[in-house]
């Protein structure tokens, strides 16, 4: 009994953990982008600033917004926040992430996705409706990519308990094998797109041509939009944690121990840098890419998971 107990308050504390540092990831990317670009940057700790500012403003609604506007932020926010408590951060094998798996942690993404359209039509402005447009676009091209990364990784596992399959990983050791790389690379550009980042979308800019995901939030202010901006970095590190935990999971803890919880801490605290100082990198090398050029690049995405599938199937399934 007091193990269980202990497993859920382990929960818990990663499940907090995982959304009162997500604004840290944010910062440091902005920081790294603004040294790589000879800028001067703000501090790492700026995107709590934001968030304090935004949730002390007053809130604006629209005449013609209904009741769905000023539910949306907080279904948003709720199912990320359930999202990232079914994603192993520091330890496995914790009760969360065994009674959700790697689909019901799909379907929270989609449910998110699905308010935040609704939500930028409510209004009946013609940003919102664009943006809602695109974001549906993107969403029908990067979903199946999605699906198909988290199959292969299943398909090697046999399971789609994440606990389950970053276990195997570890209990094989480093076996670079090509389904693992295809689905590795296919899961980065889908993060990409999905997290609305460079060359994608450039949540910085509020260009009509070229907005997205800021279309469908335009008409939010004071702590809806706080809700809404918290949720979109929440996001961005369950899918840092997804490349960097799959792909990467040593340091991940698999007892409970003071020692074991202390080295998973800081074994995804490094991994995560270091991939959001890949992503800085990236951002400042590439240019934002015109929209009409999204499916090529979620195309792409999609060719390198059925590669990873297909490579599993023909060389590895036996093996």
């Amino acid at each position: 009994m007091a193990d269980y107990l202990t497993s859920w308050l382990l929960a818990l504390v990663q499940t907090a953990l995982f959304v009162a540092s997500a604004p840290l990831l944010a910062g440091w990317i902005k920081r790294v982008k603004c040294r790589l670009q000879n800028r001067r940057s703000p501090p790492v700790i700026q995107p709590y600033r934001d968030l304090v500012r935004l949730f002390r403003k007053e809130m604006l609604l629209a005449e013609e917004s209904s009741w769905l506007f000023r539910a949306a932020p907080y279904v948003i926010f709720g199912a990320t926040v359930l999202a990232a408590a079914v994603v192993p951060l520091v330890a496995v094998r914790l009760p969360t992430s065994a009674i959700a798996d790697v689909i019901v942690l799909v379907g929270f993404f989609a449910l998110a996705r699905f308010f935040l359209a609704l939500a930028g039509m409510d209004v009946g402005t013609a940003f919102g409706g664009m943006g809602s447009s695109r974001e549906m676009t993107i969403a029908s091209l990067a979903e199946p990519a999605l699906l198909m990364a988290v199959f292969t990784v299943a398909m090697g596992a046999h399971t789609t308990d994440l606990s389950v399959v970053i276990e195997r990983i570890l209990s094989h050791g480093l076996m670079i094998r090509p389904s693992f790389v295809f689905a590795a690379l296919g899961l980065m550009l889908v993060a990409v797109a999905e997290t609305g980042r460079i060359p994608v979308d450039n949540p910085a800019t509020h260009l009509e041509l070229t907005m997205i995901h800021e279309a469908t939030v335009l008409e939010y202010s004071g702590r809806h939009l706080a809700l809404i901006d918290w949720a979109s970095q929440i996001k961005l590190m369950i899918y840092a944690v997804l490349i960097a935990n799959i792909f990467l999971p040593w340091g991940v803890a698999v007892q409970f121990s003071a020692g074991a919880l202390l080295l998973g801490a800081m074994a995804v605290s490094l991994k995560l840098a270091v991939l959001a100082t890949v992503l800085a990198v990236s951002e400042t090398l590439f240019a934002k890419m015109r929209l009409f050029a999204v499916p090529q690049f979620l195309g792409f995405a999609y060719l390198l998971c059925l590669l990873g599938m297909l490579s599993h199937v023909i060389l590895e399934v036996g093996g």
